[in-house]
């Protein structure tokens, strides 16, 4: 069977449930293809920066989620080695587009936020892509259950190990030889934190403790694995929960007791990946009527909380050449409307691969290193974090936060 569509979303996570938002309000309809039976809420929560806002105001979501979630007052971060505490940063204060705002909101909600505007019937569960082909101007997607769809676009927001991304030709993303534990502590009174973002790092090890609402804390943890680490821990909540009680260091019993009391279901640990940003530049972002978006563009470690930030802007980047594209009359024959709306199409998404190909470089890089330097060992990576990186972190934070993707309006 080969049903007909204008526009495939590959992926129901931030970026393909944004893109399919954007595209909804300025009046594209699309189909998003989730290969799970329901929303994926895998990593509990994600740290909102200024950039995220701007982007979930423009799909008409974001004063929804400011109700749900807390405002982060400063950043605190800690040498574990000298225990010393950092003077406290502050997270708010103007920016080049506007006031800072700084959130950590919970995935399920954000997904469920985006899911709720959709119309009926946008998404798809239980649709696995196996296949991609080239049909003349169309792409034919190929599903598990044998369902062939017929597609105008193709837009990949299928996560690291994107299939889109592989027939676009990027390489599988590279693996740090880092991985990080997540978990959220839920409490039933006030968890007593305050507004405050903690981080502490030293001796391999950064940790950080985060509030998302009065009762809610979301952690996580990065290391530099063994091998023995990797066996061990593999499935295994409860030496997870141990290991990260061990390797804390120098942090107040308060904070020791976000992770005491995380239930082991609420423990995940993954290893961190990234693209190379040269592939970024030199890579095919789109390519005739398909591109890729989110994780399946950008892969970066979770150092400076951008990962999700900028697979929002993407959504709305993206929406906005693509519906620029789609709504513009073709005045070709019959004929020719399918080549004349192919070009179109593969123009919008050049457009949109020119304005997220930088940005994706630049966060990317500036992830891995500021990864590098916060979770490196030695005198000299000690010195260089205690004296520069507790200092200049929240300024850097800022500063890749200051950033406006932009309206939905087209031209």
């Amino acid at each position: 069977m080969e049903a007909i569509e204008n526009v495939v979303i590959v992926g129901a996570g931030v970026s393909g449930l944004a893109t399919s938002l954007g595209l909804h309000r300025l009046g594209i309809r699309s189909l998003v293809l989730e290969s799970s039976a329901s929303l994926r809420v895998t990593g509990f929560a994600l740290a909102t920066w200024t950039n995220a806002w701007r982007a979930l105001d423009a799909v008409g979501i974001g004063d929804s989620l400011r109700q749900q979630h807390e405002q982060l007052d400063g950043l605190v971060a800690t040498s574990t080695v000298s225990g010393q505490p950092g003077a406290q940063l502050s997270l708010k204060g103007k920016g080049t587009h506007g006031d800072h705002e700084v959130r950590c909101v919970k995935r399920k909600l954000m997904l469920e936020a985006l899911e709720k505007e959709l119309p009926i019937g946008t998404i798809r569960y239980s649709s696995k892509v196996v296949s991609v082909e080239d049909s003349g101007y169309f792409k034919l997607v190929h599903l598990v259950d044998g369902t062939t769809i017929k597609t105008k676009v193709l837009i990949g927001c299928d996560g690291v190990n994107s299939l889109v991304g592989k027939f676009l030709g990027f390489k599988k993303p590279a693996y740090t030889g880092r991985s990080a534990m997540r978990g959220s502590a839920d409490f039933k009174a006030n968890h007593g934190l305050g507004s405050n973002f903690l981080q502490f790092f030293g001796n391999g090890f950064r940790s950080g403790f985060i509030p998302c609402d009065d009762t809610t804390i979301y952690w996580f943890f990065t290391w530099t694995p063994s091998d023995q680490d990797n066996k061990e821990l593999e499935d295994n909540p409860a030496k997870m929960k141990q290991f990260v009680l061990s390797n804390l260091g120098n942090v107040p019993d308060q904070v020791r007791s976000f992770v005491e009391i995380t239930d082991l279901d609420c423990f995940i640990s993954s290893p961190l990946r990234y693209r190379h940003p040269w592939e970024v530049l030199w890579g095919n972002i789109s390519k005739g009527n398909a591109c890729v978006a989110g994780d399946a563009l950008h892969p970066m470690t979770p150092d400076i909380g951008q990962g999700g930030c900028a697979a929002l802007e993407d959504g709305v980047v993206l929406a906005r050449c693509l519906a620029e594209a789609l709504n513009k009359e073709v005045s070709a024959e019959t004929k020719d409307r399918e080549k004349e709306e192919y070009k179109r199409i593969e123009m919008g998404l050049k457009k949109y691969a020119k304005e997220r190909r930088w940005r994706s470089f630049e966060l990317i890089s500036t992830s891995y290193v500021v990864g590098a330097v916060q979770q490196g060992q030695g005198k000299i990576m000690n010195f260089l974090r205690d004296a520069i990186m507790v200092k200049f972190l929240a300024k850097l934070l800022l500063r890749k936060a200051d950033f406006d993707c932009g309206k939905l309006h087209i031209s």
